[in-house]
């Protein structure tokens, strides 16, 4: 707490001295629409000071005793703009207006910098998802809509859910944020998918590589950063209707988006609601350890689900100064297969369950996820500080009919005060906040200080344990500088202290089990003590060292740094059936945190129709936490389930991701991708295996065509992908070898003009030859289940309304 007050003491004595400095001008650079135009050009006085926007518009020129300045600011199809600026006024605001060139767009195609900025802000390997290209590859979810970029892989977990894997790395490796705020719920469960509603997307940024110096524990395989809905242009009141439909699952859905803007006041709205039925896969059958499980109509029985989501937001905006509040409401309702959860996959009422394909029985997963968040950035000079304080909680419910295993009573006794088919429950309440001060020092360095704080309290409920209640408590503190050493290169040094700490709650049985009496002549009867209480501390020093260059078509980046990761409640304090994979965990007390280090290289050549990049890593683990399959058995909680045991191992990890884009014509593009991970286990009792998970190589082509709109159809394009996926022989037991495949994916969309209304129509065919697959890092992959079979998908979008005074 001291360290959290000396902090903000510093903070408050940071601003009040740059608030003394009043000697630069700012730029903020807006499109036709006054709409904030993110990495255009600044040249000042013809070379001395040469810059970019940032994602807001603005860029500050320090006067350093000059009277007055010569900028020139310029953006690709935009007109160039030439201004004198008086230094009499320091301190003030300039706006900066810049026109599309008419008639440029025709037959030219525009290309945003902004994407060339961003990689200059970041050290790692980093990749950007917009909302076009998560509309053209949509998915069941937003990690599966994202999946197609190199090197990110999509755990699915039925047709609606799934869990993000980058390079391999995934569940508490990864952070995802959310408008600033890490996105925190019961993501230790490889059954429990992200609560993010994917319509709300507006872009997603993937950081590869361990980020801990700005991100703290949990950010040793990469970051995922989603942006939602972006603030409304001035005098806008606008929004749209999008309709969704998919033939495998029979999902029809939609979202529709409001939002207005005064002068300085701002508010965002959506609500989005679907409904989909159990999905078919490409086999008549299923075959569940040893058991054959027949499918009707080739359906994965009791896969249905339903989801609605609701957000808002408002906030204002004014030259140095923003504030947002935002709160969304996520939740879902959808089921298991029923023949693979639990321990009797044979005892199942197949004439029940076949008798509706949209029907919810059990098992099945009832998950509702608030969350609360403000933002506030505030600019004043050279200085900015960036802030968010956020609340979220997520209450899952896991449901399934009860039945007695071991020493549990034949019929569950009303007085536990729980439903029976309450399986388990978690209730977790998160607390979040971050505090980052930027510092513009001459004309070289932009330093960053921050923190980050979290609290996690997490209560359980249910017949069967799993993991104990916890209580959580992360602090970080960072250091971060860029160093921009001229034009085309950018140096990045940080350095960051973590600490935190996790007390778990004493558990014990509901129900009594025959025990031994103390002199051994007898038998007594014990509440059996499952979990112990456990009170750990964990702190670990970070750092991070790279270099950005960008010439005329060659670039480079090269990285060094770890990442630390604290271990989860389950990986200390499990103790139970996982009735997913049929088997026992038990977590381990006395692990130490899990740290990592990377080296990263990137490798980039762009000209006018050729890119191409390559972006190799080198791993290393000195303690990977898993679970690691041991000889013994279960018999007192369930029919001899193998126990996997928590535990530390040594692990090296190499690969890399491939890009190339070629546009031969044109209206025409190319781009061949790839990615591969290698890992290897070097201690335990696993040494020589692979870790769990491990995502096989894989090679994307993908071909599109972009004539040029004729009549009521504007923007019109068209493609096809083919997707190459190796075999996967590299496992670690339980795991069993999955076989190469290849799938052929089509699209087609436009926007038409009918009535001067427009309407934007996406339309794709999801695995064309209905190809039967195993995908490795699938969640019922373990029983041989494979992937959705030929899916046709279609999104209407119905933008409306526009600018007015409001």
């Amino acid at each position: 707490m001291k360290r959290i007050v000396c902090l903000l003491l510093f903070n408050m004595l940071l601003i009040c001295s740059v608030a003394q400095e009043d000697s630069f001008i700012s730029i903020r650079v807006l499109n036709e629409n006054n709409e904030p135009m993110a990495a255009a050009t600044i040249v000042v006085d013809d070379g001395r000071h040469i810059g970019a926007s940032d994602i807001d518009g603005y860029f500050r020129i320090p006067l350093k005793g000059k009277d007055s300045l010569k900028i020139a600011v310029t953006f690709v199809g935009y007109g160039k703009i030439e201004k004198i600026i008086g230094a009499s006024d320091p301190g003030r605001l300039v706006i900066i207006t810049l026109e599309p060139l008419i008639g440029l767009l025709e037959g030219v195609t525009v290309v945003n910098n902004f994407i060339d900025q961003r990689k200059r802000e970041e050290m790692l390997p980093l990749e950007i998802a917009d909302r076009s290209l998560i509309t053209i590859n949509r998915g069941g979810s937003l990690v599966s809509s994202i999946s197609s970029i190199p090197g990110i892989s999509a755990m699915e977990i039925g047709s609606g859910h799934s869990k993000p894997l980058i390079r391999g790395l995934g569940f508490n490796r990864v952070v995802v944020t959310e408008n600033g705020i890490r996105h925190e719920a019961q993501q230790w469960g490889s059954d429990h998918g992200l609560e993010i509603d994917q319509f709300a997307v507006e872009s997603v940024e993937i950081l590869k590589g361990p980020a801990a110096v700005k991100y703290g524990s949990d950010a040793i395989g990469g970051v995922i950063r989603i942006q939602h809905d972006p603030v409304p242009a001035s005098g806008a009141l606008a929004g749209n209707l999008e309709v969704s439909g998919k033939s495998n699952n029979n999902l029809l859905g939609g979202s529709a988006y409001l939002a207005g803007r005064g002068e300085n006041m701002f508010f965002t709205s959506r609500f989005t609601m679907l409904d989909y039925a159990d999905y078919r896969i490409p086999a008549d059958s299923v075959e569940i350890y040893s058991f054959l499980v027949p499918l009707h109509k080739r359906r994965l029985r009791n896969t249905a689900g339903t989801e609605m989501n609701m957000h808002a937001s408002a906030g204002i905006i004014k030259p140095g100064f923003f504030a947002r509040l935002s709160a969304s409401h996520v939740s879902s309702n959808s089921g298991f297969f029923a023949n693979a959860h639990g321990l009797e996959p044979r005892r199942v009422d197949t004439e029940l369950y076949d008798r509706s394909d949209r029907d919810i029985l059990f098992p099945s997963q009832d998950v509702r996820h608030f969350k609360l968040a403000g933002q506030t950035r505030i600019e004043h000079g050279l200085y900015r500080l960036e802030a968010e304080l956020g609340y979220q909680n997520n209450f899952r419910q896991e449901k399934n009919h009860y039945v007695n295993h071991g020493y549990m009573p034949a019929i569950f006794p009303e007085s536990m005060g729980a439903p029976s088919y309450m399986e388990r429950e978690f209730r977790k309440d998160i607390f979040s906040f971050n505090l980052r001060n930027f510092l513009q020092v001459g004309n070289k360095h932009e330093v960053s200080l921050g923190m980050n704080a979290e609290y996690q309290d997490n209560r359980i409920g249910g017949y069967a344990f799993i993991i104990p209640e916890f209580r959580q408590l992360r602090l970080g503190i960072y250091l971060y500088d860029r160093i921009t050493l001229n034009d085309r290169t950018t140096l990045h040094a940080g350095a960051r202290f973590d600490r935190g700490s996790v007390r778990t709650e004493e558990y014990r049985d509901w129900f009594p089990t025959p025990v031994p009496d103390e002199d051994g002549s007898g038998v007594e009867e014990a509440f059996l003590l499952r979990a112990e209480a456990i009170d750990r501390k964990f702190s670990s020093p970070s750092m991070s060292l790279g270099i950005y260059y960008r010439g005329d078509i060659v670039s480079l980046k090269a990285s060094i740094g770890n990442g630390f990761r604290i271990p989860t409640p389950k990986e200390l304090a499990a103790n139970g059936v996982n009735y997913h994979y049929f088997r026992y965990e038990k977590g381990d007390s006395s692990l130490e945190a899990e740290n990592s280090w990377q080296l990263d290289f990137s490798l980039g050549y762009g000209s006018e129709n050729v890119n191409f990049q390559i972006s190799p890593f080198l791993n290393y683990f000195p303690g990977y936490i898993y679970l690691d399959p041991s000889y013994r058995h279960d018999y007192m909680y369930g029919a001899g389930n193998q126990i996997f045991q928590y535990t530390r191992n040594e692990v090296v990890r190499f690969g890399g991701e491939i890009r190339f884009s070629w546009m031969p014509a044109r209206n025409v593009t190319t781009e061949l991708t790839g990615d591969y991970v290698y890992s290897e286990q070097l201690s335990g009792n696993k040494k020589g295996f692979t870790i769990p998970f491990s995502p096989p190589p894989s090679v994307r082509l993908n071909l599109k065509y972009s004539p040029d709109g004729k009549g009521i159809l504007n923007s019109p394009f068209g493609g096809i992908e083919l997707g190459v996926t190796g075999r996967q022989n590299r496992i670690v037991p339980p795991e069993r070898p999955t076989p190469g495949y290849q799938l052929v994916h089509i699209y087609l969309g436009g926007s038409l003009s009918v009535n001067r209304q427009r309407i934007d129509l996406n339309f794709r065919i999801h695995n064309l030859l209905n190809k039967r697959y195993l995908n490795h890092v699938s969640f019922y992959r373990l029983i041989g289940a494979p992937e959705a079979g030929r899916n046709f998908i279609l999104s209407v979008n119905i933008p409306f309304g526009g600018r007015q005074d409001l």
